[in-house]
């Protein structure tokens, strides 16, 4: 069994916590821009 601090160690490794805010700026941008999406996906019809 590993130790619990080994364990976070490589939970929050440095190239995990760059995926995870990645993540969250991809989502963060899906939201504030959802609202206008249909105004430029629709413009030419």
């Amino acid at each position: 069994m590993m130790p619990m601090k080994t364990i976070l160690v490589r939970l929050f490794s440095r190239e995990n916590l760059l995926a995870l805010a990645l993540c969250l700026i991809v989502l963060l941008l899906i939201v504030v821009t959802a609202d206008a999406a249909p105004r430029w996906i629709y413009q030419g019809f």
